[in-house]
């Protein structure tokens, strides 16, 4: 009589299964969820590791033999693959006709000159810097000097290149913000800018580069997932690189956000990911002991990425990173 009273298995598991259901449903509508308090951001910098819940609802679905959960659970799975199954196979290409990396150095990076000399040794064209500070910069310039004979800083960023530069300018992403912001000196404005624009020469004609270091980020009691700074440098980098003019143009920097967070869409709309499009898996970059997240980009126009890899660490809390470019 027990048995003949308990649920069926379409019946059991209604919790579960309306928790695969609101798995789904954020993974499929995570752009609509609000930004209030930065929780669409949060959200989204983390999105891969929702389905991490699959498997966990799966155990549960399976333990109390719910066929209703398991069968809604279909849902998560189709999306999840749909967002991020591209990303699970390699898809790089011999070759490339310029190779070009990208590191967060680290203000407290404990051995620069050990960080130049492995970033070097990687066999980088071009190789971008952020997080540079007055104290290292020397460090920098001096281990690099011999690969690198051209290079360029503005402020706390800056390009090596084995080919010439020309045409270098600082790039406003917003950092000075406010009615105060126009009164503070040129001179004051440049010791903490966070992003540059430089022409390459190469055989192939003129290559723009961008390299930029946008605002942090923070989680902050009362006030939740605090990106103002970042989302205004976003902002005003995409207006920017939409008025470049030149047809061949990459973009290296630690953007402190992952692709999938909304606010990138005026440079995502215009740009590719040389991860996305000839990576290996999500290249997470941050932090450098366990990576949870891909920050530090690498984003072109014009070029096509070839392949696409996370180096080995430095002494930075980020991963180098780095992709081979052709046209």
């Amino acid at each position: 009589m027990r048995a003949a009273a308990r649920p069926g298995p379409w019946k059991r598991g209604r919790v579960l299964a309306a928790l695969a259901l609101l798995l789904g449903l954020v993974l499929l509508l995570h752009a609509r969820i609000t930004d209030r308090g930065g929780l669409g951001s949060l959200v989204e910098t983390f999105l891969p590791w929702f389905g991490l819940f699959v498997p966990v609802l799966l155990i549960g679905a399976l333990w109390r033999r719910s066929a209703s959960a398991v069968a809604v659970l279909v849902l998560p799975v189709v999306v999840w693959l749909n967002l991020f199954g591209g990303l699970l196979h390699d898809k790089s290409h011999p070759g490339g006709d310029l190779t070009v990396a990208e590191h967060n150095v680290a203000d407290a990076n404990p051995d620069p000159a050990g960080t130049a000399r492995d970033l070097a040794a990687s066999g980088a064209d071009l190789l971008a810097l952020v997080e540079l500070t007055p104290q290292a910069r020397g460090t920098y310039e001096k281990e690099l000097a011999k690969t690198y004979p051209y290079h360029t800083v503005r402020g706390t960023v800056g390009l090596w290149s084995k080919l010439p530069l020309s045409d270098t300018r600082p790039v406003d992403t917003k950092m000075d913000y406010g009615p105060l912001a126009d009164t503070k000196p040129v001179d004051l404005k440049m010791t903490y800018n966070r992003a540059l624009r430089t022409t390459v020469a190469t055989d192939r004609g003129p290559l723009a580069v961008y390299v930029a270091h946008l605002g942090s980020v923070r989680l902050m009691p009362g006030k939740g997932f605090w990106t103002d700074s970042r989302d205004r440098g976003a902002q005003a980098l995409g207006e920017t690189v939409a008025a470049e003019r030149n047809k061949r143009v990459v973009l290296l920097g630690d953007f402190n956000g992952t692709l999938d967070d909304r606010v990138f869409a005026g440079l995502t709309s215009r740009m590719r990911s040389a991860q996305g499009e000839a990576g290996n898996g999500f290249g997470f970059t941050w932090p450098a002991r366990f990576p949870v997240a891909r920050i530090d980009q690498i984003l072109v126009r014009g070029v096509t990425p070839e392949s696409s890899r996370v180096l080995p660490a430095t002494g930075s809390d980020h991963l180098p990173v780095a992709a081979d470019i052709s046209w």
